[in-house]
């Protein structure tokens, strides 16, 4: 059953007097399990709806209303399912200690997968979990394969289920689903010819398999070598061409790509970063597709809204794999802006070494790297490195860090064109 979080106002729901914390236990006589049922099953204009009340009363509720019109229950957060398997690549594995609280929980759930573009596995989803996805048409999903070679699967995430990865796959494409899936790839164990299967196999599955990324293992300063090591340039470059193989094919019969190396493959090879073309619809950057490209897509169609700000030292903090990007942008900026512009790269000593993102920086490594801020100073910080509460990955407060460094003033990413406009 599902419990109300919140009544839209002037809604079915509010008409009815059905309040918070109310539970809704089924909709024209079936159980509803979660938010996606309740979704689904609301979707007809007569619905008979079984609530029990926070004092335990049963009500049937009888409802006729007009096509489009909304009942206006919003459930609370569903319990979220969580992972059932070991992977020996597995980020959570390299967390330090301080983290964000959240970034422990280890998720396998489909309903985050079809609502935030979140991977799953499937390890955790028999038939009827499976005949419910295809049944309710939770589409697109997003799918970690990893690996399609039964025996290679299982040893990767230490589940005997993972074997069932291509039927599973099968089942749903049969049933109408469309996938993205993706590959983490860890050298020695599922790439070379692995991986060369890996692509053939889904390409052939035909095309509700809508894209495949590869991705290179991201690895800590805590699970470095325990038992993966990271990609070397030559096995990165290896990837690359395996990918491309597949996108000459694809480019001919299906008018796309279809599978992309993200970017840290390109980094690490190192090769020159594709252009905008290579990544279809950009759809793909939260998995590191095509992000450093939108990036600098973003760049340019902002370039001119920079206001002048002469008098001012600019001071760009970046993760080691940004910076030259960003550094062969600045002058740019300087010339627009009037200001000094320098770039910073903050090595990232919170997770080591290995991991160079801006959006893993913790602020405590960014404050290190503030040296004598001064009121005629900006410090723009990655806007990935902060979580939706404006706290960095190690849970500082972006309050706590801008008291730090006054009276410079700190601006995220995100804010820069609104907040130096007002400079």
């Amino acid at each position: 059953m599902v419990r109300i979080g919140q009544i839209e106002p002037g809604s079915i729901a509010e008409e009815l007097e059905l309040h918070v914390g109310t539970k809704i236990v089924r909709i024209n006589g079936q159980r509803v399990r979660d938010g996606i049922d309740l979704a689904f099953l609301q979707a007809e204009p007569e619905l008979e709806i079984e609530a029990r009340s926070p004092g335990g009363e049963h009500t049937l509720l009888e409802i006729h209303r007009e096509p489009g019109e909304a009942l206006g229950i919003v459930p609370e957060p569903d319990k979220i399912r969580e992972c059932a398997n070991e992977c020996v690549f597995c980020f959570i594995d390299g967390n330090p200690p301080g983290v964000r609280e959240s970034l422990w929980l280890r998720d396998d759930d489909f309903r985050l997968s079809f609502t935030y573009g979140s991977y799953v596995t499937l390890t955790n989803l028999g038939p009827r979990g499976l005949g419910r996805l295809v049944d309710q048409r939770i589409s697109p999903l997003y799918v970690s394969v990893h690996a399609t070679e039964p025996a290679v699967r299982i040893r990767l995430l230490k589940n005997e289920r993972a074997g069932l990865i291509m039927e599973q796959l099968r089942f749903l494409t049969d049933g109408g689903l469309d996938l993205h899936t993706q590959v983490v790839l860890c050298p020695g164990w599922n790439d070379g010819p692995h991986l060369d299967r890996t692509i053939g196999d889904l390409y052939r599955l035909g095309p509700r398999i809508l894209s495949l990324s590869v991705v290179p293992v991201g690895l800590t300063r805590y699970n470095v070598n325990r038992p993966v090591r990271e990609l070397t340039a030559g096995e990165a470059g290896d990837a690359i061409r395996a990918v491309n193989q597949v996108r000459k094919q694809s480019a001919a019969e299906r008018g796309y790509g279809w599978c992309y190396a993200a970017d840290e493959l390109f980094l690490r090879a190192p090769e020159p970063l594709p252009g905008a073309a290579y990544y279809d619809d950009l759809s793909l950057t939260e998995n590191g597709v095509g992000a450093v490209r939108g990036f600098l897509e973003d760049f340019e169609r902002g370039f001119a809204t920079l206001p002048r700000l002469p008098g001012y030292r600019v001071r760009i903090f970046t993760g080691t794999s940004m910076e030259p990007f960003l550094a062969g942008l600045a002058p740019r900026v300087a010339e627009r802006t009037g200001a000094e512009v320098t770039v910073r790269a903050v090595r990232n000593q919170f997770y080591g070494n290995t991991v160079t993102v801006a959006g893993l920086l913790a602020g405590r490594d960014l404050l290190q790297a503030v040296t004598a801020p001064s009121a005629d100073e900006i410090i723009l910080i990655p806007a990935e490195a902060l979580n939706r509460d404006g706290h960095f990955i190690d849970s500082l407060p972006l309050e706590d860090f801008r008291r730090a460094v006054h009276p410079a003033r700190v601006i995220p990413a995100f804010e820069v064109t609104e907040a130096l406009s007002r400079l």
